[in-house]
């Protein structure tokens, strides 16, 4: 029999989880806040752009085989792009090739002695072993410093941990974390053709041929069970029953959304730690990096007032952004950081004087556009034995399924894996009976 399912967001993972149902014969509604689908991976475009920006950079790695794998049963891998770009380390005031495991271990900072030895042999112990669940119980701090060494770790590993979960969470993070982070992460990026924005519209088009209802600009306020059976929605100025609802935003929207779940699963929800990520992408008259890099590694150490600088048209051309040159400025924060409220040109402020010492030649003339993009829920914080902290996609309401990236654990979070959970989910419910 069909079923009347309601999915909420629509990401990469809501759209995926879509698509496998309504091929299943049900009838599938999804409702975006939003105006458009994509999710974090959305995208934004300028009039005389051909492609779009995505507001918080993505791409995609040659092993992303779950988003790589639905692009080929759409038949549109001909639209997937790999281009090389150059990823680059900072030390000592200097950038250093850092886009392969050879030119890592070139990195000068570690000399040549065995300090360059216990990095590589790490290195390869993790991207060889498949043994995650022995990793959980230990922090990348412990661990590392015990296998790769103090040196080593502060110098390579450490800046990624500070950088990415902050000064509360770096040493809690656990091992098995970094080993997926190894593990499946190559140094070929991709992308789509247009942009990732362009990849959206256009599986939201198929599904709606297919069947598919979508409704944009469109929050649900609240999710509750109802006595009969099936879920009631709870709309600005709607209330509609569905038969079953797949929620995939955070955990904190679903502890909001669904207050009728049990106090335990509920907490669990509310335990789950997570960062946020503050975005200032720049359009400019010409390209930051005369040596053509890609993306910047910047530790936080440093003092630059971002973690991350990426040069996006040095990983596609600028003819596709009517010549403009695209800049993210980008950092992860928890959300009570300045930068969550601080104004554009507060942040232009900061991060302006620092593109110089990137490139001396850097003027804030070269700017011609900037934009703002901020989000609560970027990056899951996976601490030790976080595989006993997962919630259940199928929640203890009947009908009701939950599928976020805090869940793609011990993987990390991204296109990918919202494919994966996405359908993952999809294959929970819906069952025709």
């Amino acid at each position: 029999m069909s079923k009347n399912i309601a999915i909420l967001g629509a990401g990469f993972g809501g759209l995926a989880a879509a698509y496998d149902l309504v091929r299943r014969g049900h009838r599938v509604t999804v409702y975006e806040a939003a105006g458009q689908p994509g999710g974090l991976a959305g995208g934004f475009k300028e009039p005389h752009w051909d492609w779009s920006v995505e507001k918080f950079y993505h791409h995609w790695f040659a092993s992303d085989r779950h988003m790589l794998g639905l692009i080929d049963e759409l038949g549109w891998r001909e639209r997937v792009l790999f281009p090389r770009p150059f990823t680059v380390m900072y030390h000592q005031g200097k950038f250093y090739p850092f886009d392969s495991i050879l030119k890592a271990i070139l990195f000068p900072g570690l000399g040549w002695g065995v300090h360059k030895a216990r990095f590589g042999l790490v290195g390869l112990y993790l991207r060889l072993s498949n043994n995650w669940r022995s990793l959980e119980s230990h922090t990348v701090d412990a661990w590392m410093r015990k296998w790769a060494g103090d040196f080593v770790y502060e110098l390579m590993w450490q800046p990624l941990m500070t950088g990415k979960f902050g000064p509360r969470y770096a040493d809690q993070v656990n091992m098995a974390w970094m080993w997926a982070r190894l593990k499946a992460r190559t140094t070929r990026l991709g992308t789509y053709t247009g942009g990732f924005q362009a990849f959206a519209d256009q599986f939201t088009a198929h599904l709606r041929s297919l069947g598919v209802d979508f409704r944009f600009s469109t929050p649900v306020e609240q999710i509750a069970p109802r006595s009969e059976g099936g879920l009631e929605l709870r709309l600005a100025g709607e209330s509609l029953t569905v038969d079953q609802c797949l929620v995939t935003t955070s955990p904190g929207q679903l502890s909001r959304l669904a207050q009728a779940l049990p106090p335990g699963y509920l907490q669990g929800l509310l335990e789950l730690k997570s960062m946020g990520a503050v975005v200032v992408t720049l359009s400019l008259t010409q390209r930051l990096s005369e040596q053509g890099y890609y993306w910047y590694n910047i530790p936080k150490s440093a003092g630059f007032p971002f973690l991350a600088v990426v040069e996006h048209t040095n990983f596609v051309s600028p003819e596709h952004f009517g010549g403009d040159h695209i800049l993210y400025c980008g950092d992860y924060l928890e959300t009570d950081h300045e930068y969550f409220s601080l104004s554009q040109d507060e942040l232009l402020a900061r991060f302006l004087p620092a593109l110089q010492r990137i490139n001396p030649r850097f003027e804030p003339g070269w700017v011609k556009n900037a934009w703002l993009h901020r989000t609560a829920y970027a990056q899951p914080v996976p601490l030790v034995n976080h595989s006993r902290n997962i919630p259940a996609i199928q929640t203890p309401i009947p009908g009701l399924y939950f599928a976020s990236m805090s869940q793609v654990y011990p993987w990390d979070r991204g296109t990918n894996f919202a494919v994966e959970i996405g359908r993952r989910a999809a294959g929970l419910m819906g069952n025709l009976t």
